[in-house]
C-alpha cells in the first residue's frame, strides 16, 4: 500500500493570461487531495468528491488518473483499490485536478518504485501532463507546479532572471507549442502575518470550459489581448509587492486583476458579491483560478471576519496560510 497527499493552490495574479505565455502567481494551500492505493481483486475507485464507498473504476470517468496509469507509468501489474480523499472543493478554481494528478503519480511511483525517491520536478511534469490531456492541451504548468513543489511560484513564458528558476517545460496546444518557465519565490516575513481565506460560490466552473471560452473571446475580439497585457503588469506589481512584504500593495494588485478579469468575461455575480463584501476586511480580495463560479480569494489579518462574510453571501469558507508545502509520501 502507498499514500500520498498533494496541495491545492490558489492564484493570486495571472490567472487566464498565464495560458498565453504571460506570468502568473500561485501559493499551495493547506488543504489538498490524498490518494492511497492498495493491490485488489479487480479495479476499484473510492472518490470522495462523488461517492463514499467503492465502485468500478471506469477510465472515461476518470480521466487524469487513467492518463497517469496507463499513458505516463504504463502500469500494468494487479488491479488497483483507489481511494481519494480530497478537503478541497471541487472545480472550484483550487487546482483540485492537478491536486489529484500529483498525488496520484507520487502515490503510484511509491507502489511501483518504493526503494526511490519520488522527484518532484519530475511529478510536477505528470501532473501537468495529465492536465493537457483532459483539458485539450491548453493547461499551464501553474496548477501542476504549485501543488507538486509547495510555497510560492511564478509561471512565466519566459526566463524571469531576478526570480530562482526551478525547470521549463513544452506543451503542444491547439494554438502551437508553448513554452514555461517556473520559478520559486522566498516570501518576505511579513506575508506570515496575513491569511488568505477562499469562499466558494457552490458553484462548479470546470477549467477546461472557461479557458475554452477565453480562447473563443479572444478570437472574437482581439483586442482583448490588451487586457491579458494589462493582467501581467499587475502581476509583476504585485509580484514585487510580496518580495518587500508590502500587504496593502499585494491587495491593491489583487483588486486591480479582478477587475481585469470580469473584462475576460470570467467572473459572475456571485463571485462579484463576495469579493465586494470581503473587501472591507481585506488588504485585497479576487475571484481565484478559472473563474465562471468557483472561489474567490481575500487576503487578510482577520481571517474569521472575512469567513463570517463569504457565510453571509452563501459562500463556504476555507482558511489558509500562505504558501503551505508541497506533494508528500505519507508514510503508514
Amino acid at each position: 500500500m502507498s499514500t500520498a497527499f498533494a496541495p491545492g493552490k490558489c492564484i493570486l495574479f495571472g490567472e487566464h493570461a498565464v495560458v498565453y505565455g504571460h506570468p502568473a502567481v500561485a501559493v499551495a494551500i493547506d488543504a489538498g487531495v490524498e490518494v492511497k492505493l492498495e493491490f485488489s481483486e479487480q479495479w476499484e475507485i473510492r472518490n470522495s468528491y462523488h461517492t463514499n464507498k467503492y465502485v468500478e473504476f471506469k477510465a472515461e470517468k476518470n480521466p487524469h488518473i487513467q492518463h497517469i496509469i496507463s499513458e505516463i507509468f504504463e502500469y500494468n501489474g494487479s488491479p488497483l483499490r483507489i481511494n481519494i480523499q480530497s478537503n478541497l472543493f471541487s472545480a472550484a478554481g483550487l487546482g483540485s485536478s492537478a491536486a489529484l494528478s500529483n498525488a496520484m503519480g507520487a502515490a503510484l511511483h511509491q507502489l511501483t518504485k518504493p526503494n526511490e525517491e519520488i522527484n518532484l520536478i519530475k511529478l510536477a511534469k505528470i501532473g501537468h501532463s495529465a492536465e493537457a490531456s483532459a483539458q485539450a492541451g491548453r493547461a499551464s504548468p501553474t496548477d501542476s507546479a504549485t501543488s507538486s513543489l509547495g510555497g510560492c511560484i511564478v509561471v512565466s513564458g519566459e526566463k524571469i532572471e531576478s526570480l530562482n528558476h526551478v525547470y521549463d517545460t513544452k506543451l503542444l496546444t491547439p494554438e502551437g507549442e508553448r513554452s514555461w518557465s517556473i520559478h520559486s519565490v522566498e516570501l518576505h516575513k511579513n506575508i506570515n502575518d496575513a491569511w488568505l481565506v477562499l469562499g466558494f460560490t457552490g458553484e462548479a466552473a470546470p477549467t477546461g470550459d472557461m479557458v475554452s471560452g477565453v480562447a473563443n473571446r479572444l478570437k472574437e475580439n482581439p483586442a482583448l489581448h490588451d487586457e491579458m497585457q494589462a493582467i501581467e503588469n499587475i502581476t509583476k506589481a504585485g509580484l514585487t509587492a510580496l518580495e518587500l512584504g508590502n500587504l496593502e500593495a499585494v491587495g491593491m494588485a489583487m483588486n486591480s486583476c479582478h477587475e481585469k478579469l470580469k473584462i475576460l468575461g470570467v467572473s459572475n455575480e456571485s463571485l462579484d458579491n463576495m469579493v465586494t463584501a470581503t473587501r472591507e476586511y481585506s488588504f485585497g480580495s479576487k475571484l481565484t483560478g478559472a473563474g465562471g463560479g468557483g472561489c474567490m480569494v481575500a487576503l487578510t489579518e482577520n481571517p474569521e471576519r472575512v469567513a463570517q462574510e463569504i457565510e453571509l453571501c452563501g459562500g463556504k469558507p476555507l482558511i489558509s496560510r500562505f504558501g503551505s508545502r508541497g506533494a508528500k509520501i505519507r508514510k503508514e
